[in-house]
């Protein structure tokens, strides 16, 4: 097909997936209004239920809402809010990194390298060098103040954060070796992360309850920490507490780590992912539950993978493919899933807001702006637009302009339709232009945009269709519009239309009011047959009982 052809463009158009992101899919969202979720660049969600967040606006406003924790919003005080609250100090600060514990404590990098950490601080794990919870976020100045941090990554109680450098910095709960710092004490400030590490170059960094990762910019991966699991990899279940080469990854090039509770994901340089450490839940991928001391290749269908995610407050892994398809696999909505299993979404975010417990983001989320329109949102753009339409339908004299490609996509009528004919302008005479209009722009848009008393109309189009969803729409729309003066009427087109539901919806209505129906001009206009069966039906369902 020539690419100049309107065809050809709304192919294209179809054929480009969406992957913008929702974040009204995350419950703790759910009562913002459309405008306020339209304003957000960057969100998390985060708390031992999932509800807890703190999102950046379009303006850099950074706002927090939810059950505030041991302060963990930054809002300085303990109360919890339904409504966002403004994080004053956080605004205008570029966040580029965010992470959280399960305390919860949560910490930032910004655009300047800076870290600022606050909440729940048990363990020190805010590097301020006290125990005491921070209620507003705090700069993490001990030994970071000549360094920029470009990534953070918490643990359950501990924090590490990687430089420009590509230094490693630790602080907070050891009892595992977690900080790296050679002994299981805790950590009170920022330590540099060294032996193993000294003169190496981190580029990515994450953590696992108990544990850490780091990959060195030569695609070697180290781990310290807790390892009863065998979460780092290493061939044995003895803590490490300090970093350890993964030696079973020698010559694999590894360019992403993702941690979940107690298990590993790595990505290699060549698409391809290898899972180690707790598998009760199948998070492995390995099609078994049994836990793995070494990295184990995961099958993906040779399709090649571009992103691994996990969490460290879940059980549940993700992947993202090349081709832009999602995995996950692991605990699933409280089942095991042991293989990686295709999913419907278009990014692992969505994995973790439907199927992870708790349902909390695994990384900072980015939203894409105002300018990008999602398929549907580009499609119902172009209904009835002249621009790109090759094919017009003439109703009652005025025109509707439409694309023959997507009425062959949506509607098995026009699919035949138009395999028979090449015409561009067809004229329609048995409906009228609203509910002709309606029908194609429900084609677009999955929905009806009639009022109840038209939308007969259109349940009579979409009889003659065979548009079987349309068909439901229609009677949940005429439903929302009956009333004593019109339910007779509604009555008869339900019946006249065979949509049972409506009819018996219309039925219990009249009965329910039958005395102010029957005194209405339809119900002494109502065709004889009808009349007899409605009085019929009305008499067994007792309506004429005193």
């Amino acid at each position: 097909v020539p690419a100049t052809t309107p065809l050809f463009t709304l192919i294209s158009l179809i054929v480009f997936l969406s992957s913008m992101l929702d974040v009204g899919k995350w419950p703790v969202f759910a009562l913002l209004p459309p405008e306020e979720l339209r304003l957000i660049r960057q969100a998390c969600v985060f708390g031992s239920a999932a509800n807890e967040a703190l999102y950046v606006t379009v303006n850099d406003e950074v706002f927090a809402l939810g059950t505030n924790c041991s302060g963990c919003l930054g809002l300085g005080d303990l109360q919890s809010t339904i409504e966002p609250r403004r994080i004053d100090v956080l605004c205008g600060k570029k966040i580029v990194s965010l992470s959280y514990g399960t305390g919860p404590h949560v910490v930032i990098a910004t655009a300047d390298g800076e870290v600022y950490a606050w909440g729940h601080n048990g363990y020190s794990q805010l590097g301020n060098g006290t125990t005491n919870h921070g209620l507003t976020p705090a700069l993490v100045s001990t030994n970071l103040l000549s360094k920029r941090v470009t990534e953070v990554a918490c643990g359950s109680h501990h924090t590490i954060a990687l430089t420009t450098d590509g230094e490693v910095y630790a602080w907070g709960y050891n009892n595992s070796g977690q900080v790296g710092s050679g002994s299981t004490a805790n950590q009170p400030t920022p330590r540099r992360v060294s032996s193993c590490l000294q003169n190496k170059v981190v580029v990515n960094i994450a953590c696992g309850q108990l544990c850490s990762m780091a990959v060195l910019d030569n695609g070697e991966i180290y781990g310290w920490g807790y390892n009863c699991n065998g979460q780092l990899g290493l061939g044995n279940n003895g803590n490490q507490q300090t970093p350890c080469r993964i030696a079973a990854l020698q010559g694999v090039n590894i360019v992403q780590v993702a941690c979940g509770y107690a298990h590993t994901l790595a990505l290699t340089d060549e698409g391809f992912v290898y899972a180690w450490g707790a598998n009760s839940y199948g998070q492995l991928g390995t099609g078994n539950k049994s836990n793995q001391a070494l990295p184990t290749p995961i099958n993906t269908d040779k399709e090649r993978i571009v992103e691994v995610a996990a969490c460290h407050t879940s059980h549940t892994s993700a992947a993202k493919t090349q081709s832009g398809q999602v995995l996950m696999w692991g605990q699933c909505r409280g089942q095991a899933v042991a293989s990686p299993h295709l999913t419907h979404f278009s990014s692992t975010d969505d994995v973790f807001a439907c199927f992870a417990t708790p349902a909390v983001t695994w990384h900072l989320l980015s939203v894409d702006g105002d300018d990008y329109l999602t398929v549907a949102q580009s499609l119902k753009k172009e209904f009835d637009s002249p621009d790109i339409s090759d094919l017009k339908f003439l109703v009652d004299g005025k025109c509707i302009h439409v694309h023959k490609a997507l009425l062959k996509i949506r509607c098995e009528h026009f699919r035949t339709l138009l395999n028979e004919t090449d015409q561009d302008a067809i004229e329609i005479h048995q409906f009228s232009y609203l509910v002709y209009r309606a029908f194609l722009e429900y084609l677009y848009t999955d929905t009806i945009n009639l009022p109840p008393e038209d939308a007969i109309g259109l349940l009579d189009l979409a009889t003659f269709y065979r548009e079987t969803r349309l068909k439901r729409l229609c009677q949940e729309t005429i439903k929302r519009g009956i009333s004593e003066e019109n339910a007779i009427t509604l009555l008869s087109a339900a019946v006249k239309y065979e949509a049972r539901d409506l009819e018996e919806f219309c039925f219990k209505f009249c009965v329910n009011h039958l005395t102010a129906v029957t005194q209405t001009q339809a119900f002494a206009d109502m065709d004889h047959d009808l009349l007899k069966n409605f009085i019929s039906k009305a008499s067994r369902y007792g309506a004429f009982k005193n």
